[in-house]
């Protein structure tokens, strides 16, 4: 039996029992939890312009959705492992660090990896090169004012199921090397949990 929200809220708050095994659960839930999600800091006084969390868990599909970008008119995100969204000047980076064989071609098989909890080595697309607006607007965001955003999982899929990417947040220029692909080096804006230091194959 499905109930409207408002009924179903109403019951919920009758039932005394209920509510007091709910919140008990709740505090051993807390306990057990090895991170916690933060609301992303945009530097703004008004509400987050993206509903996404640092260091929650999304489908790419659920990213695309959050940028206002998975509608009817574009009902498929795409498998792209960058796009660039005008509205909030931000570039999204999807980082799978296995790349198997059958899924990846030689061309993007790109050598990504956590440096330290700080800081993440990450390689354009394959045609990407420094002089181009797209490899100029990543040296320079800050200055810019556009921001890139991290979304890293381990593997692609895992038991058959296809895995979520982890938030990392926000991370800034530090430096690059070569170009097609330019072999970027970011220093995220808060540091990855220990809790994902095993998945992320940290190079420390």
């Amino acid at each position: 039996m499905h109930l409207p929200l408002a009924e179903a809220l109403v019951r919920l708050w009758a039932a005394a029992d209920l509510r007091a095994e709910l919140v008990e659960l709740f505090a051993l839930l807390i306990e057990r939890t090895d991170h916690l999600v933060t609301p992303l800091d945009w530097d703004r006084a008004d509400p987050s312009p993206i509903p996404l969390q640092l260091h929650g868990r999304y489908s790419r599909a659920e990213v695309f959705a959050a940028f206002g970008l998975l509608n009817e008119a574009h009902p498929f995100p795409g498998r792209e492992g960058v796009f660039f969204d005008e509205a909030t000047q931000c570039d999204v980076f999807f980082i799978t660090l296995k790349k198997s064989e059958r899924l990846f071609s030689p061309t993007t098989r790109y050598n990504d990896y956590a440096i330290s909890p700080w800081e993440f080595h990450w390689e354009s697309q394959s045609l990407t090169r420094e002089a181009s607006s797209t490899g100029q607007r990543y040296i320079h965001h800050v200055e810019r004012g556009s921001r890139v955003m991290l979304f890293v999982r381990e593997e692609n899929r895992r038991g058959g199921v296809t895995l979520p990417f982890l938030c990392l947040g926000f991370a800034d220029y530090v430096s690059h090397e070569g170009e097609r692909p330019m072999a970027i080096r970011w220093r995220l804006q808060r540091a990855i949990p220990a809790a994902f230091v095993p998945e992320l194959a940290l190079a420390v």
